[in-house]
């Protein structure tokens, strides 16, 4: 295909400023207004970071390699124990989310939220504990908590069976959290997952609402590994179907390595300043879906779709004793939230997908990356690139 002058300089541009494209670089065009950021970090207080494994290559050694595999860190407010309204949500509940039981109860999230692949979740909630109780919090009034992780499925790229996550990769991921543009695709808990059979990872983005006192920021971060290809669509467009014979993902490796059509997992956070309580958070959790359906997903019998939501208002919510006064918006204000969120989970999802290179991995397995100058091809095709 010939590729365009136009494309040909956005691809060095932001080749000379480091940068990996997002779905508007190409073009591709979403409803809503975006933060700084268009990122989780565009919500106050919040900050990620990512440890991405990546070594070896070729024969599959248990407990050796190829490693394709990482651990991503959310921070809702800070280091220091601080509790926030949250609450949470499955579309299908193949797959793992810690700590979501005391969330129901409680109706807060206490602990950052961690991100891996689907056999380290163990090992991540174990060193998340551990540097509870030996850093950050060490001071404060509290004897157990419940470290909320969530996992999806990497064996098809990772030596998932070798359990490479350690303890030391889930500390570096706290130690590296930013508050302020975060690395996408093939990176920390994302590194070696795909979508709609292209190569994905994590992916986020942000929508500014205008309420009449002031403005709110919602945020979204995925860890995307789920759908199947003839499905895929980006703005009504039948993307799967105009690339069903291009670049399709190769295996080598014994058939446990493979995956039915449409299974994988995702996981979905969404984080806002809206003061919200944890009622409405489970309707903003509820309205996920709506997202991934946009873009072809149906919560597959062998996926793992698990949400979580938590607001930063309201930090004087949680007390130990007594009584604390909260405030939140009425219901009736809630469509432009559920709005906002639908747009950045399909976002989020495509800047994933765009993001995310090219990947081989245990006997040679390999999962392609969406090609960007046909995406945007098959995009002006049907008039929505111009």
């Amino acid at each position: 295909m010939r590729i365009s002058a136009s494309f040909c300089l956005l691809f060095m541009t932001l080749t000379i400023f480091g940068q990996k494209p997002r779905a508007r670089d190409l073009g591709i065009p979403f409803e809503g207004t975006t933060g700084t950021f268009n990122a989780i970090t565009d919500v106050s207080g919040v900050s990620v970071g990512h440890t991405t494994l990546i070594s070896g290559s070729g024969n599959h050694e248990l407990g050796s390699g190829p490693v394709r595999t990482g651990v991503t860190a959310i921070f809702p407010s800070g280091k220091k124990k601080k509790p926030l309204y949250a609450n949470w949500h499955s579309l299908n509940g193949n797959g793992e989310m810690t700590g979501t039981t005391w969330i129901t109860e409680s109706g807060f999230l206490e602990t950052p939220i961690m991100l891996t692949n689907t056999f380290s979740v163990g090992a991540v909630r174990q060193a998340t504990l551990k540097w509870m109780v030996d850093t950050a919090w060490s001071d404060e009034d509290w004897w157990w908590a419940f470290p909320v992780v969530a996992e999806t499925y990497d064996g098809f790229l990772n030596d998932i069976y070798g359990f490479q996550v350690k303890e030391a990769h889930v500390l570096e991921a706290i130690e590296n959290t930013t508050d302020k543009k975060v690395p996408e695709g093939n990176v920390g808990g994302g590194t070696g997952m795909m979508s709609f059979g292209f190569k994905s990872g994590i992916g986020t983005a942000s929508r500014l609402l205008q309420f009449p006192d002031t403005t709110y920021t919602v945020g979204v971060l995925v860890q995307s590994n789920f759908g199947d290809k003839k499905r895929f669509r980006i703005d009504g467009v039948p993307i799967g179907q105009e690339l069903k014979d291009t670049l399709n993902p190769e295996y080598h490796a014994p058939p446990k390595s493979r995956r039915k059509n449409g299974d994988g997992s995702i996981i979905v956070v969404v984080a806002t300043d809206v003061p919200l309580l944890p009622y409405q958070l489970k309707r903003i959790c509820q309205r996920v879906p709506i997202g991934i359906g946009k873009l072809g997903g149906i919560g597959a019998n062998g996926s793992g779709d698990i949400f979580i939501a938590f607001s930063t208002a309201n930090q004087k919510a949680y007390v130990r004793e007594g009584k604390a006064s909260v405030t939140t918006i009425s219901n009736d204000w809630m469509n432009d939230v559920f709005e906002a969120t639908i747009q950045a989970v399909e976002e989020a999802v495509i800047n994933a997908m765009v993001a995310a290179e090219t990947m081989d991995g245990i006997q040679g397995n390999k999962v392609y990356a969406i090609p960007h100058e046909m995406l945007i091809e098959i995009m002006k095709k049907y008039n929505r690139i111009r």
